[in-house]
């Protein structure tokens, strides 16, 4: 058996393997070298659009300034959309899955479904937060775009990542 390259900078490699059993009728040889896995060509991953991150970022930001807006109005649980409030909420729980995906080593998970879900999520959303300001009370509107200003100019950029497993910003 014998090493091509240097065993120092991990491009050893077989040439040759012989089988020595008596009973094989023949042997197994290898005429090339077997590749480092380094230098192998991978199957073309699918890209993360780079704004991806910014934009969950951005979407949870904002949903958590509407969550303590909402907390801060002088409102009963029933004038609060109690359904659309739900759908918020596992919308946002969402984006917080798909930034800790993010993070994970390719091959973990399947990206391209991530990258369907997430964007589909990412596109209702004005739709959807709209649709919950329309069935608040009248006298609640002025108030609530006021309060989610003021919170959302006051969040830490970090607190996009509450939640988030491995980044959240109380653990670290």
């Amino acid at each position: 058996m014998g090493l091509t390259g240097s065993l120092a900078d991990g491009r050893g490699g077989l040439t040759c393997i012989r089988l020595a059993n008596r009973a094989s009728h023949g042997s197994l040889a290898l005429n090339r070298a077997m590749r480092d896995p380094r230098d192998m060509d991978h199957r073309s991953s699918l890209q993360i659009p780079e704004d991806l991150r910014v934009r969950l970022e951005v979407a949870r930001l904002d949903l958590l300034a509407l969550f303590r807006a909402l907390d801060r109005l002088d409102l009963s649980a029933q004038e609060i959309p109690q359904r659309l409030l739900r759908q918020l909420l596992e919308t946002d729980a969402d984006y917080a899955e798909a930034l800790g995906a993010l993070d994970q080593v390719e091959g973990r998970l399947d990206r391209a479904a991530m990258l369907r879900d997430t964007r589909k999520a990412l596109d209702q959303l004005p739709s959807a937060c709209a649709q919950l300001r329309r069935q608040l009370p009248a006298r609640a509107h002025p108030t609530l775009e006021h309060l989610e200003t003021s919170i959302r100019q006051k969040l830490n950029p970090k607190e996009a990542y509450n939640m988030v497993p491995g980044r959240d910003p109380e653990s670290v």
